[in-house]
């Protein structure tokens, strides 16, 4: 079932910039590319009729995670956790759902993320998970921080076909409208902050709300 973890503060949150200041931060350029780390694997992939740019690290065959974004995109700091992830000895992948784009301040996050299909990015996610098992892995589970805490949520309403063993999200609700998680079927220990004031998404009556499905 849904089982909600608490924490003291919510991680990285709307609001504030990619460098965790609170404030917005302007730049002459309105969007930048991500960058893969030492460490990161950037290839396109493809599988189950869809290809799109993802990067990947840890032992291939090993058991897989998919590792989703925030809003701001496939920053350093998502790599980051998909590599001490991948130090457990998993082999994990980043599906890029803004495709080459990077976030650099609130308005431009905020705007990509009303502009990405969430139903075509759990598409993606599903195929990530595909990807993984031609790989060798033999079972997949899920992450994600903020959006990416939604997306998880709403990649596992739809894993209705064995894609995800289980999923374990950072704050972020899907509207239950188009992903009702009620009919989660895998295990799920969602994680959300206290302090948290986002309401209808990651606040505490949102996963208390959560709680009760």
């Amino acid at each position: 079932g849904l089982k909600p973890f608490w924490h003291k503060a919510g991680g990285t949150r709307h609001g504030h910039n990619a460098a965790g200041s609170g404030q917005t931060r302007r730049n002459s350029i309105m969007s930048a590319s991500p960058k893969a780390i030492a460490g990161m694997a950037t290839r396109v992939v493809s599988a189950l009729g869809r290809s799109f740019p993802a990067y990947m690290c840890g032992p291939v065959g090993a058991p897989g995670i998919i590792v989703l974004q925030e809003w701001w995109g496939v920053t350093t700091q998502v790599q980051l956790q998909a590599q001490r992830i991948s130090s457990q000895g998993y082999r994990c992948l980043v599906p890029d759902l803004y495709k080459g784009k990077l976030g650099v301040d609130v308005e431009e996050a905020s705007h990509m993320m009303g502009n990405l299909d969430f139903p075509a990015a759990v598409g993606e996610i599903l195929a990530a998970t595909a990807v993984l098992k031609q790989e060798g892995s033999k079972k997949c589970g899920i992450t994600g921080f903020c959006m990416g805490g939604a997306l998880s949520l709403a990649a596992s309403v739809k894993a209705d076909g064995g894609e995800l063993c289980c999923a374990a999200p950072f704050y972020g609700i899907p509207d239950q409208r188009f992903f009702d998680c009620s009919n989660i079927k895998i295990p799920v220990q969602a994680h959300f902050g206290t302090l948290d004031s986002l309401a209808g998404f990651s606040d505490p009556a949102a996963a208390e709300n959560l709680k009760a499905i």
